[in-house]
């Protein structure tokens, strides 16, 4: 049974959705860093401070899907982001793809509180055959009813449209008059489902430059050999093939 209002929402970051219990966990602690800590993503960053500066003045503001490669920081720019601006009214629940079907039902207990939600759906995809989205581009845009005002959508993926493509999608796509394509129907539904996001903000892996220029940011009093510091650093990031802001997190811990 959903108990949203019950939650301590003056002290809470936010909370947790537990499928198999279908109970909203309270967030009252929370790890992220720092937002200037996030370094090789200052376009998707000060887009989506704006985003959300605009979203707590309650100004016009769009839902936001950050997607790309992973380990790249869509995720931990949103948790910083939260704790950010926490002290502003900016609370966040996690709700997995399994249970966005419950996303009615939550969503009208939010509207009736003092605070400014994100319905954050972290790694978001959809296989072929699962109808769960139809629920979030419900809240996306609404139907009959309008979606609550003091809600927005952040959505992380590795998929630009959030579902699958195949080439069996194009069997329906035709050619018109003049050479104009009309895309399937198939091709339309999973389009439209990215497009609700007015905010897409994409995220792509750096270089071996820029993910030493990150290693170098979780070891700013290092005092030994920084030349071996970044050679190390290089052999773990080929070990894993990756030169993600996650792998730079990853060799620091292993050293700390």
């Amino acid at each position: 049974m959903l108990k949203v209002k019950e939650i301590d929402w003056q002290k809470a970051y936010g909370g947790v959705w537990r499928t198999r219990g279908e109970y909203l966990k309270p967030l009252y602690q929370m790890q992220a860093l720092p937002l200037d800590r996030l370094l090789g993503i200052e376009r998707q960053k000060q887009q989506l401070l704006e985003n959300t500066r605009r979203f707590l003045a309650d100004q016009p503001c769009n839902h936001a899907l950050l997607w790309g490669s992973r380990g790249t920081g869509k995720s931990s720019l949103i948790k910083s982001l939260l704790k950010e601006y926490h002290a502003q009214g900016l609370r966040a629940l996690e709700i997995p793809r399994e249970s966005l079907d419950w996303l009615p039902e939550i969503s009208d207990q939010l509207e009736e509180l003092p605070y400014h939600f994100l319905i954050f759906c972290d790694d978001l995809s959809f296989e072929s055959g699962d109808s769960g989205y139809k629920a979030l581009k419900t809240l996306l845009e609404g139907s009959l009813e309008t979606p609550p005002a003091n809600i927005r959508v952040y959505a992380t993926s590795n998929r630009r449209h959030l579902l699958p493509e195949s080439h069996q999608d194009n069997a329906g796509v035709q050619v018109g008059v003049g050479g104009e394509l009309h895309p399937g129907d198939a091709v339309e539904e999973k389009i439209s489902l990215a497009d609700r996001f007015g905010l897409s903000l994409s995220f792509y892996q750096g270089d071996l430059d820029h993910y030493l220029t990150l290693v170098d940011s979780y070891f700013p009093d290092f005092q030994g050999d920084r030349d071996q510091l970044r050679a190390d650093a290089t052999l773990f990031a080929r070990m894993r093939a990756s030169y993600s802001g996650r792998t730079a997190l990853q060799f620091y811990n292993s050293r700390i």
